[in-house]
């Protein structure tokens, strides 16, 4: 073994000792956040809820008149988003219930209206609330007062049943949107109002929680001018506060220690337990992230055996790979035309054509930008002249396709399950429930042929450099120019291009590990398809 592979492999098992510490550490600071609280799972007709309490013998042990604080999340989202804010209060002696929303995360009931009829998707969430609000005043005892929070479409579903039950004594807005909170409403409806928002979200965020800040207050001028400044009176209900968490943006704001502290402090005040502290701030979101960052780690390693697991080697196939020449950007004998011309035809050529066939909300639109957006870019490499004829054939005929089958098993598995069962614990919903399984079927149907031109397209021998970068860049520019052309039906779709950034940023590097690995683009490109298809299906609501 030469020098140069002595060290080659020596790098690979450091990076390997580096994953494992920084997974088993993550692993086991996300795991404390819970450390003396009584967590149960229950099941409230098709709603999934956990309330959280301290157990006996915390300082601060829940009793039976216990103040109960009721989470609700936003769109797309689920009960596990919310979860530092249940455990620090928790800790801070607050029983907490978080639920899931109907389409939302593991709960089945489809959300009735979805897009198509924004009144009808406003009483099912009411609806839900109204359900949980029950369930919450049973918890509060005797005197039967709870306070909530809601996040993003949450926030305004919050102010609204705040708004019809006097019992809610404080209510924690985050992302907040409401316009159920007019210039005449009175100063105490709903009581002690908290609005946090991310201080990198959009500007009209923060003059939605000013204007909300002053409306039906004498003083108006003088409460839009400034944030953090606390106005009226517990007592009388009349308390309102607007802050911005620093550093974070939409989602972050959840994880925000700012927000996890101020929302504690505001709720203690309300309940009059000002002298009351917390235990526990779950500040995880750095630790989430480097539990992805070991999770990526760990893949390239692992992506290191799979060459002589599946006979992946240059030899089984240098034929394809030899006779192209490196690739040129311009022309059609370049990449430009395959990355440009599908991030401006797909949406110009979908605009007009509805999107109503699947019970998920936007999922079906995802599924045609996918496959019509893969189908242009095999075009374009048609036209160049750059599709060449797969390996399958060679494959049989050496005997390596069980085995090759084998190792896209291993990988489909693990840029699924790494990840995916951390994340569904400790982040958001990633576990599908039996209704959702052909779903993900169906996205497939449509990432699968995007990911395998896309693959082709970046990374196979002749590329070049940047074509990855561009092809993602160009993909996501062409979902801002659908939602620019036809906001109304496809605004939330503004929600998951963020994520769609991460995911192209983590399996990038997946991708580029098993091209090396394997020289075969199909591999990464099936696993990617796969784990898109997946995280749509699983996360978008289902309507009805």
């Amino acid at each position: 073994m030469s020098n140069h592979t002595e060290r080659f492999h020596g790098r690979a098992l450091l990076a390997a000792a580096l994953a494992v510490l920084l997974i088993i550490g993550s692993l086991t600071h996300l795991e404390r956040a819970a450390s003396g609280l009584d967590i149960e799972a229950l099941q409230i007709d098709a709603t999934p809820v956990t309330v959280f309490r301290a157990q006996s013998g915390h300082r601060l042990a829940a009793d039976s008149e216990a103040p109960v604080v009721l989470i609700a999340h936003g769109f797309a989202g689920s009960q596990q988003l919310m979860h530092p804010l249940a455990t620090t209060l928790a800790h801070g002696g607050f029983t907490v219930i978080t639920f899931d929303f109907p389409g939302h995360g593991r709960n089945v009931a489809p959300m009735r209206g979805g897009l198509a009829d924004a009144d009808a998707s406003l009483r099912t969430l009411l609806a839900s609330m109204e359900a949980m609000g029950r369930h919450a005043v049973q918890r509060a005892g005797p005197r039967g007062r709870y306070a909530l929070i809601g996040h993003s479409m949450a926030s305004d579903i919050v102010v609204r049943h705040a708004q019809a039950h006097p019992e809610v004594e404080a209510t924690v807005a985050l992302s907040l949107f409401a316009p159920s909170i007019q210039a005449q409403t009175p100063a105490d409806s709903p009581r002690n109002l908290l609005v946090i928002n991310g201080a990198l979200e959009p500007q009209v965020m923060a003059a939605e929680a000013l204007r909300v800040l002053a409306a039906g207050r004498a003083d108006a001028a003088s409460a839009s001018s400034a944030f953090s400044t606390t106005y009226g009176d517990f007592s009388r209900g009349t308390a309102r506060r607007a802050m911005l968490a620093p550093g974070v943006e939409h989602i972050g704001v959840l994880y925000s220690a700012a927000t996890l502290a101020a929302t504690l402090d505001w709720l203690n005040q309300a309940f009059d337990r000002s002298a009351v502290t917390a235990a526990v701030i779950d500040e995880r979101g750095l630790w989430l992230g480097l539990l992805v960052v070991g999770v990526v780690l760990l893949a390239w390693p692992l992506s290191l055996g799979l060459s002589r697991l599946g006979s992946f080697a240059g030899a089984d196939h240098p034929s394809v790979h030899d006779r192209l020449l490196p690739q040129r950007w311009f022309g059609w004998g370049g990449v430009l035309v395959p990355v440009v011309a599908p991030a401006i035809l797909t949406p110009m050529i979908l605009r007009p054509i509805p999107t109503n066939f699947l019970p998920i909300l936007l999922g079906d639109y995802l599924m045609m930008h996918f496959a019509l957006y893969g189908a242009l870019t095999a075009l374009g490499l048609a036209l160049a002249g750059r599709l060449q004829r797969p390996t399958l054939a060679s494959s049989l005929a050496k005997g390596l396709f069980v085995r090759r089958a084998a190792c896209l098993l291993l990988v489909c598995a693990y840029a699924l399950l790494a990840l995916g069962l951390p994340l569904d614990r400790y982040a958001f919903n990633l576990w599908p429930e039996p209704a959702r399984l052909p779903l993900v079927l169906a996205l497939l149907a449509g990432t699968l042929p995007w990911f395998l031109a896309d693959e082709w397209l970046t990374r196979r021998r002749g590329a070049p450099r940047g074509a990855y970068l561009a092809s993602k860049v160009a993909f996501l520019g062409s979902l801002v120019v659908a939602i620019a052309l036809d906001p109304q039906r496809l605004f939330f779709l503004m929600i998951i291009v963020p994520l769609i950034l991460i995911l192209f940023v983590i399996h990038g590097l997946y991708s580029r590990w098993l091209a090396r690995a394997t020289s075969q683009p199909a591999m990464a490109a099936v696993a990617n398809a796969v784990v898109f298809a997946w995280f749509i299906a699983v996360t978008f609501p289902l309507v009805a």
